[in-house]
């Protein structure tokens, strides 16, 4: 999606064709746009309203702004035609008009897996569980009855809490859920009202808010389960943090126009951590609102903690990837939803759901491919799919994928008659299996366990399967393992900077839900909280907002930087059994999958080291990137580029490294690249560096041989020069750069391209 900016005449038919294209029909269509304006010389506002008044100055007469921006961006939302844009964008102090995008939330016994125990004294940290902290979710709403938010034995909110809680009347805030607002223009009528004129609500009327929100800081639930599975105490990663929620999506949709509406809220009512699970394709910073908003978020001390997007295991298919993010990718625990289907020739191969009802679990029941069908497509059991092919009392295989909802193709097998379902992996997804609330007895099996059954279904004359329920399973190896939905690198915008960054649980994650889950028939069997599993980055980036609110909660001085480098150089890279962790194929997971590895709170709570990045160093990092122009965007500010020091994206601060070597590259010249490490531990210290990288791949040496710190906070460079090959094919080396002394390990991924020659 362009950016329309009129910085001279010149640029004028660019932004009239780019226009046209954005907003379709008559040029009397109004559309919404996100304009950025700066005012001219060095004014200053005195308060919110005198800006406001200045941004009304520039609208046509009976239009009236969406969303009037004052802390994240220097502009508004507004719905324009193309010829009141023409007009707009000549006035004195305009900048740019981005269209409004559409973003979608990215979703499709955790504490204890982390190191964790949500049991009555189980923590053992000198901070509390986040005591004082405040995460500010972007999402669809929340629940505010929810036990998940009962504020019993929370205290009061910070001084600094300045939000509002704007349920209708109803005083349902309290000392834990602290504020709720809604910034749904899509719902509204552009006052905070519906069509009717009823009040928009921050309930949640989808789950997703409620389900990401109670993961980041749910207060500690006795008796949590879903139709019986993963029975236990359910708890936010930071129990004692402060949660306000702002609805910026509804059902399925959130605009852009509206997130950064609630990140300026979120950044003006002092929240210290700001949560979003939701995400759009990659574009340029200046174009990507959410990387506009979350950059002066960062600039203010907020830490951002931002879900990588399902759109894996493809790579270059990341959301959020700007560095002053925390971009989540999504991996498994050590929990299973098991159930295991049995075949008349007696193999048996496992697999996962929730729903495990009684029948069907010692019954064989003839089995059918979906595939088999003369209907089109019809091995991805969509919408109608199965009509005309008897599957009447049978267990039918379906296969995973053909954008049809992994529930919807159980819903169409009982539709036509089926007992049954076993959901089958393509090739794609591996050995990612996920557990969902079927409508019917059913297992998902991975890719090699589908190609087994449909080969038995070729050969056998009568197939015959059983499905078999065995419930909660605890300890399942390989765990963590990435899952294949998680999106994976390399940047689009940034190869230099290595993302993801993280990754954390995200696959069949047990968190607070709105709504009993299941067949209506179960609705009275299970009594109690409602609570649900639900997979996707959505679920990965709450649990690394909670981790964030623990170190923010020990070390309330730490900018978001720091703490992203303490999340990041702890991390593990391998699993509970001491293997490198794997991804869906089953091998070992690259950095473009992993990032730094697997979150460590233990180790993260006292780093050691850390790399700090500047507000100032962003800015120049932009400049590498961008015209003066652009970055004022970002900035809210006039940029000067060519009188700031420009930082190209290998050279930023970062806790990893990336380095690709351009095939023009002159093979007898090393690539160099330095960071600062700042002493947070003990002193005084030394650190020797390590290199764990493959054998012979590359050449490659770090300066100086050692790091000495004598004092605490005292800041040390190092530069790390890389040779590049002289022949080969095109290849990606990756590894890690190890700082060791007697009590940290800093831990820094290492990617490096090589040009084929």
């Amino acid at each position: 999606m362009a950016t329309f900016r009129v910085s001279s005449l010149s640029l004028l038919p660019f932004l009239l064709l780019a226009l046209a294209a954005a907003v379709e029909g008559a040029g009397d269509e109004r559309s919404t746009f996100i304009v950025h304006v700066q005012p001219q010389g060095s004014h200053v506002f005195g308060t919110a309203d005198d800006r406001k008044a200045w941004y009304n100055s520039f609208l046509p007469e009976n239009v009236r702004l969406l969303h009037a921006y004052h802390h994240v961006a220097s502009g508004f939302a507004v719905r324009l035609t193309r010829r009141e844009l023409d007009k707009m964008s000549a006035m004195p102090g305009f900048v740019a008009a981005v269209p409004d995008r559409v973003y979608k939330l990215h979703t499709t016994h955790t504490p204890r897996f982390l190191g964790l125990d949500a049991r009555q004294g189980g923590r053992n940290y000198s901070a509390g569980s986040g005591d004082g902290v405040i995460i500010g979710v972007l999402d669809s709403g929340v629940t505010p009855d929810h036990p998940s938010f009962s504020g019993d034995g929370m205290p009061a909110p910070p001084a600094k809490w300045k939000g509002r809680c704007d349920f209708n009347g109803r005083s349902v805030c309290n000392n834990k859920l602290i504020g709720a607002r809604v910034f749904d223009t899509a719902a509204g009528a552009g006052n905070g009202t519906t069509s009717t004129g009823a009040p928009l609500s921050p309930i949640d009327e989808d789950g997703h808010g409620t389900h990401t929100s109670s993961t980041a800081a749910g207060a500690v639930v006795p008796g949590a389960q879903v139709l019986g599975q993963g029975r236990g105490t359910a708890s936010g990663i930071a129990p004692r943090a402060h949660v306000a929620m702002y609805k910026v999506c509804g059902l399925e949709d959130c605009t852009s126009a509206d997130i950064l509406a609630g990140i300026d809220a979120a950044v003006a009512d002092g929240c210290d951590i700001i949560s979003m699970s939701l995400g759009g394709p990659s574009l340029p910073y200046p174009e990507d609102s959410i990387a506009v908003g979350t950059f002066a978020a960062a600039e203010k001390g907020i830490f951002v903690s931002m879900s990588a997007g399902n759109s894996g295991p493809n790579y270059t298919t990341l959301s959020n990837e700007a560095p002053w993010m925390l971009t989540v990718a999504a991996s498994t625990m050590d929990r299973l939803i098991s159930t295991r289907v049995r075949l008349g020739n007696g193999l048996y191969f496992d697999g996962e759901s929730v729903s495990q009802p009684d029948a069907a679990s010692t019954v064989f029941y003839p089995l059918v491919y979906a595939g088999a069908s003369s209907t089109p497509d019809a091995q991805f059991c969509g919408n109608g799919s199965l009509d005309g092919f008897d599957v009447k009392g049978k267990i039918v295989v379906c296969e995973r994928g053909n954008d049809v909802g992994r529930i919807d193709k159980g819903a169409e097998v009982v539709r036509a008659g089926g007992v049954g379902m076993i959901l089958a992996n393509q090739a794609i997804d591996g050995f990612s299996t996920i557990a969902d609330v079927h409508f019917l007895p059913a297992s998902h099996v991975s890719y090699h366990a589908g190609d087994a059954i449909m080969n038995y279904i070729k050969s056998a004359a009568r197939p015959m399967a059983q499905i078999m329920f065995r419930g909660t399973v605890l300890g399942t190896s390989p765990a963590p393992a990435i899952t294949s939905f998680s999106s994976r690198g390399p940047s689009m915008q940034n190869p230099g900077i290595l993302k993801p960054d993280i990754t954390g649980p995200g696959v069949s994650v047990l968190a607070a839900w709105p709504f009993q889950v299941g067949p209506p028939s179960l609705a009275g069997e299970h009594s109690g909280p409602t609570f649900n599993f639900e997979s996707g980055t959505s679920m990965s980036a709450p649990h690394l907002s909670g981790i964030a609110a623990l170190i923010k909660s020990k070390h309330p001085d730490w900018s978001p930087a720091a703490i992203k480098s303490a999340i990041m150089t702890t991390a593990d890279s391998t699993d509970r059994s001491g293997m490198p962790i794997t991804d869906e194929k089953g091998t070992a997971a690259d950095l473009f999958a992993l990032g730094a590895g697997h979150v460590d709170l233990d180790k993260a709570m006292n780093p050691g080291l850390v790399y700090d990045i500047s507000p100032a160093d962003y800015i120049g990092f932009l400049c590498g990137m961008y015209t003066g122009k652009e970055v004022s965007v970002i900035a809210r500010r006039a940029v000067d580029c060519s009188a700031v020091k420009v930082i190209p994206d290998r050279l930023l601060n970062y806790p990893s490294i990336s380095i690709a070597f351009p095939s023009s590259w002159n093979p007898m010249t090393p690539m160099m690249v330095t960071r600062k490490v700042t002493n947070v531990g003990e002193a005084p210290a030394v650190y020797y560096p390590q290199f764990d990288l493959p054998e012979n791949a590359m050449n490659v040496t770090v300066m100086p041989s050692s790091l000495r710190f004598t004092e605490a906070n005292q800041v040390k460079v190092y530069k790390v020069i890389v040779w590049p090959r002289t022949s080969g094919d095109e290849v990606v080396v990756q590894g890690a750069l190890r700082w060791v002394s007697d009590k940290h390990t800093v831990r820094s991924p290492i990617s490096v391209a090589f040009a084929g020659h």
